[in-house]
């Protein structure tokens, strides 16, 4: 009885296995089409929070595909290594702008406090 169980098993197995593997031009699991980003990031225009919010990245076999990862975490981090420069750029400018309306080198010391040197 046990060996009519082991034979009828492997025969369910093979069975199964040719089904799906298929036995020539008819395949039951066609090859699929790996996934692509549907909405990618807007590129003639700086990124917006929506933006961010809106990206949906597909899923790969072993998870997120990298190739979409790095391409978006390469447009964040160059667009905000931008806006961090834009940024100095423009705090420095406005501090410059303070001192020279005042006359005073040091815009945050407080009138009768004396800077230390």
């Amino acid at each position: 009885m046990f060996l009519f169980l082991l034979i009828a098993m492997v025969v369910v197995v093979a069975a199964v296995t040719l089904a799906v593997v298929g036995g020539g031009d008819s395949a039951a699991l066609p090859e699929a089409a790996p996934e692509q980003l549907v909405d990618p990031l807007p590129a003639g225009r700086p990124l917006a929070r929506a933006d961010i919010d809106a990206v949906r990245l597909p899923v790969g076999v072993r998870g997120y595909r990298m190739a979409d990862v790095d391409e978006i975490l390469t447009r964040l981090g160059a667009e905000l290594a931008e806006r961090d420069a834009r940024i100095a750029e423009l705090e420095s400018a406005l501090a410059g702008a303070q001192a020279s309306a005042t006359g005073r080198p040091d815009l945050f010391t407080k009138p009768g406090e004396e800077r230390d040197q």
